[in-house]
């Protein structure tokens, strides 16, 4: 079933693991100690199956954009099943979530068989509006003005830090890792290693004139800031804070 109230899944976890989606998890072994935590997080369409070492199999959460809709659904088989518990969250822009038969996510949710153990919520107008209000508070920046598309990992972080008392993040790269002449080139997407880097990415939004960019490095910065006062570690690269 699809709920449409904000957050009315009232889940509560005591230790995640917010798994992103990073090349940077590629030959990790990181997959047992991410399966330990009480609930694990994913984003997107991240496959699971053929990368279980690494990443890890369970899912308590998948966060996923408006954008990926349709590539989750495609993998619904692979990405959930009947002998696991998952929400799925959804976000997006409200011309996308409507339910007056216009809001062309809200439809694909609601045509497709998923398993019986999923249970499916879309994040409300509102609530948007203070993912947009977060963003302005940590970085002084204004989303639509600076032409900024908040990227997932954003409302991921912002998520947990709600529903987690403790958060183990793996695979994020520190803000300042770019700028190193020691990083490792690593793909984008540990499922897509013949993609672009993951800096390249990076540095390809900051460039970018034209069009709606991510602000990586800005947010990266946010997530230093909040790991200072909240219970937040990085693993795979490791973080000093």
């Amino acid at each position: 079933m699809l709920h449409t109230k904000p957050y009315t899944f009232h889940m509560h976890c005591n230790i995640c693991t917010l798994v992103t989606s990073s090349g940077q998890l590629t030959g990790s072994q990181c997959g047992a100690e991410i399966d330990r935590a009480e609930c694990v997080i994913r984003m997107n369409d991240a496959p699971i199956r053929g990368y279980e070492q690494d990443v890890g199999r369970r899912t308590s959460l998948r966060v996923v954009a408006h954008s990926s809709v349709q590539q989750v659904l495609r993998n619904r088989h692979e990405l959930f099943n009947d002998r696991q518990d998952t929400v799925l969250l959804v976000w997006g822009p409200e011309r996308s979530m409507r339910r007056d038969g216009k809001g062309w996510v809200y439809n694909h949710l609601h045509r497709v068989s998923v398993s019986p153990k999923l249970q499916m919520f879309q994040v409300s107008p509102l609530k948007m509006q203070w993912f947009d209000e977060l963003f302005r508070t940590e970085t002084g920046m204004d989303r639509v003005r600076s032409n900024t598309w908040l990227s997932t990992g954003w409302f991921t972080m912002a998520i947990a830090m709600e529903i987690c008392d403790r958060i183990n993040v793996y695979g994020m790269v520190p803000p300042d890792f770019c700028t190193s002449p020691r990083a490792l080139r690593k793909p984008y997407h540990y499922y897509q290693l013949s993609g672009p880097s993951e800096c390249d990415m990076y540095l390809t939004h900051e460039r970018t004139r034209h069009g709606g960019r991510h602000r990586f490095f800005k947010e990266k910065y946010v997530f230093a800031h909040w790991a200072q006062t909240h219970d937040i570690h990085f693993y795979q690269p490791e973080w000093k804070h």
